[in-house]
């Protein structure tokens, strides 16, 4: 696991001169303590991944659909990438009210919110419960508890209340890849593995973190600084890199887009080949050692052809596809708080999301 840069002027890690002036930062800034929410992430997965969810191997469903939006639906779209690579059943992520149009009760649905009232998902959830589906939900109690606890055919299983849903991503994810493990729906990783994995998650904390670590975040984020952002990722990490995204957009208040390899070849690489488009942008790549051969053919093809534009390399390698996924999810955290601090924004602060729930409280639903 490497970050390394590309960059017409070389690059070397930018850090703010002592720790101390980044925990005065921090302690200005962060009064709800995301990096302290991002620093117990190595101890959440843990929790989240071992316990005994209570459940039994049930492989009979024609797929599997995942119900969430926000930091609640990032786990679904992940599993999506993972199960494209091992696993018997199709995975579907729905970011909508409702339900698809295609959806039958013979496909299994997951449905995730950290609150529990989220009102995209319990649309669907109450949709399906109608027509005779089975829904398993995860929250830290709210609505969806409710629904479920009191309805057969269902199961209601908890999270950890008390934090930002976008921070919870070692309880919510931890717990989804539980789920589909204990279920059958994806290959479980031996017990060894899966310490060994563990460990390694804490020892990337430590190196990420913007206090006593190796400064690579903060100093990338110097780089990216007023800069236009665009993520770059190889398909198994698709739905991380779309995750980066939106961890940069909701904790720093930065714009930036996402696009996927080798895709992105096919459309976006017209737009890169104006020279007026290649400035005042920067690209973050991600990739694994899992890479198809061709994708890693146009990996080099991008970086020799994109040579005067920054590209910073984030090697998400790891001995599993989960183990990739969650390196680039932890970077993702650590990053986009450190772009946040540089924009001096409170990371956890989210006040046009709040605006609109407000909005829309207003306005009842149609049940």
């Amino acid at each position: 696991m490497a970050v390394t840069t590309q960059s017409p002027s070389g690059w070397s890690v930018i850090r703010l001169n002592e720790d101390a002036q980044i925990m005065e930062l921090i302690e200005n800034l962060d009064p709800s303590d995301m990096v302290g929410w991002t620093r117990r992430f190595p101890e959440a997965l843990r929790t989240a991944i071992t316990r005994d969810i209570g459940i039994e191997t049930d492989q009979d469903w024609s797929g599997v659909l995942f119900l969430g939006v926000g930091g609640s639906g990032a786990g679904g779209m992940m599993l999506c990438n993972m199960v494209d690579q091992a696993g018997g059943l199709p995975f579907v992520s729905w970011k909508d009210y409702g339900l698809p149009s295609w959806w039958g009760p013979e496909w299994l649905v997951i449905a995730t919110s950290y609150s529990g009232n989220t009102e995209e998902t319990l649309t669907g959830v109450k949709e399906a419960l109608e027509e005779g589906g089975t829904v398993i939900g995860i929250s830290s109690g709210g609505t969806l508890q409710d629904i479920l606890e009191n309805h057969d055919g269902a199961m209601w299983i908890d999270v950890p209340a008390g934090q930002p849903p976008r921070s919870a991503v070692g309880h919510i994810f931890g717990t989804q890849v539980n789920l589909c493990w204990s279920l059958g729906l994806l290959p479980q990783m031996d017990e060894e593995d899966l310490n060994a994995m563990l460990t390694r998650m804490e020892t990337l904390r430590d190196r990420l973190d913007l206090i006593g670590g190796d400064g690579s975040m903060m100093g990338i984020a110097r780089e990216l600084h007023g800069q236009r952002i665009q993520i770059m990722s190889a398909p198994a990490l698709g739905a991380m890199g779309y995750r980066c995204r939106t961890q940069l957009n909701e904790n720093s208040g930065i714009l930036a887009t996402a696009s996927i390899l080798p895709e992105l070849h096919h459309n976006e690489i017209v737009a890169w080949g104006d020279d007026r488009m290649q400035e005042d942008v920067q690209i973050l790549l991600f990739v694994w050692n899992g890479i198809h051969d061709r994708v890693g053919l146009r990996v080099e093809w991008t970086l020799d052809t994109l040579q005067d534009v920054p590209i910073h390399i984030l090697d998400c390698s790891g001995d599993s596809l989960l183990e990739s996924i969650l390196f680039g999810a932890h970077l993702s955290d650590w990053l986009s708080i450190a772009c946040a601090l540089l924009r001096n924004k409170d990371p956890t602060g989210i006040g046009p999301i709040n605006n609109l729930k407000s909005h829309l409280s207003n306005i009842p639903m149609d049940q």
